[in-house]
């Protein structure tokens, strides 16, 4: 019995961690595609970033609705529906005539899939308390890794025997094969928790939140250290492919083994939670990646320097991401059971609205230019560490362990 318990909830992980990396995988798969899709579609690099924070915006925008409503209604109905919607608007991101309509459909498509990952995030504090929320959320980044690892790689090799439409194609069916996945998953909001949704309970919830130095301070050193993520990516396959000259397969090759350092640190970050707090984990994260990103600045100012002289602080940034956002998150959401969906919502949406308006910018530099790049990713990580010490200090202290447990935590 204990056995087919434990197989059960490893399955329910693997697809909630499946569902938490909607964020990259509709992001990443394309990722190669985007210097094909310049061409193909007579558009600069500016205006394909835009495919990126069209995306972006919409996975913002859609779990502020995903989120409240999955407090009002379950986590299952809103999350279904969103699944098969994302099917749809792939499918139509394929068929885009132009640069303008596929922003259109990508922001569509980036709606859809936020029900994905806000639900997932509900989920896992919905049955886990503070501290075992942070180890869970991190250890449900080795199986939400594998999309920023896997999908450039298989994006690189679609385009072997596809075009940029085919990866669309693909990226509806593995929507379509979430939405099978998703069907079995059990619902955590109890009947007797929900109310129908009601835009003034939404705003009350909203105050509640906004008010809590905790949540704010934690939200936004999540956001801009988020921001900070999707500016690289936005940027890297055309600092690698056309500043460098480097093939879309070595693009793909040098992302995964970044996120293979994000994929790292969040394991390690799981088991060091057991002996060390959150808040400590998150402030070692943060050090590390404002660390990194001053040697990223440093080499871009050079002018051209040696790629490598680049992709290392780039790693060091990127590995820590993967301690950061766990800990950061399970921080934020503390002492937010009841409204774990909203609160969700509020934190997803920070993260996504900011790299959906900083991103671009790194492309007012020229095609391929690292230097803006490097500014804006500096900037963003020393920020992160800066005002996570400024709006934390002072306000609620986390919530100890055990009195979060009897909160309604399980484990």
């Amino acid at each position: 019995m204990s056995q087919q318990r434990a197989g059960r909830r490893l399955g329910l992980l693997v697809v909630l961690g499946a569902l938490s990396g909607f964020g990259p995988l509709s992001m990443d798969l394309y990722l190669p595609s985007t210097p094909t899709i310049a061409v193909d579609l007579h558009a600069g690099q500016a205006l394909v970033q835009l495919t990126m924070s069209g995306c972006v915006a919409g996975l913002a925008l859609g779990q502020l609705v995903a989120g409240p409503l999955s407090d009002s209604l379950g986590r299952r109905r809103p999350l279904l529906a969103g699944l098969a919607a994302f099917v749809v608007m792939s499918l139509a991101c394929a068929v885009a005539p132009n640069i303008g309509v596929l922003i259109v459909f990508r922001f569509l498509q980036g709606m859809a899939g936020a029900a994905g990952i806000v639900v997932s995030i509900a989920t896992v504090r919905d049955m886990y308390d503070a501290r075992d929320t942070a180890r869970i959320l991190a250890s449900l980044t080795l199986v939400s890794g594998l999309a920023p690892v896997l999908a450039p790689v298989i994006g690189g090799q679609l385009l072997r025997v596809t075009s940029w439409r085919g990866v669309f194609c693909v990226l509806g069916g593995i929507g379509l094969a979430l939405l099978a996945a998703s069907w079995w998953l059990p619902e955590t909001v109890p009947a007797a928790r929900r109310q129908p949704p009601r835009f003034a309970r939404m705003l009350a919830d909203s105050a509640t939140l906004l008010r809590d130095r905790q949540f704010a301070g934690n939200a936004v050193t999540v956001a801009l250290s988020t921001a900070a993520l999707f500016t690289y990516i936005s940027t890297l396959p055309f600092i690698v492919e056309d500043a460098y000259r480097q093939s879309a397969q070595r693009f793909s090759l040098i992302f995964a083994v970044n996120a293979l350092g994000l994929m790292a640190m969040g394991q390690l970050s799981a088991r060091l939670v057991r002996r060390r707090s959150p808040a400590a984990l998150l402030c070692t994260a943060l050090v590390l990646q404002a660390a990194g990103a001053a040697a990223l600045i440093a080499a871009a100012s050079v002018g051209h320097p040696p790629l490598p002289w680049l992709l290392v602080p780039m790693f060091v940034i990127v590995a820590g991401f993967g301690m950061m956002r766990p800990n950061g998150t399970a921080l934020a959401l503390a002492g937010h059971a009841a409204i774990a969906g909203t609160a969700s919502a509020y934190l997803g949406a920070m993260q996504f609205l900011s790299g959906a308006v900083l991103a671009p910018l790194a492309g007012v530099g020229g095609q391929g230019s690292a230097g803006p790049a490097a500014i804006i990713i500096g900037v963003l990580c020393v920020a992160a560490l800066g005002l996570h010490l400024a709006i934390t200090r002072g306000g609620r202290p986390p919530v100890p362990a055990p009195e979060l447990a009897a909160e309604g935590g399980a484990d």
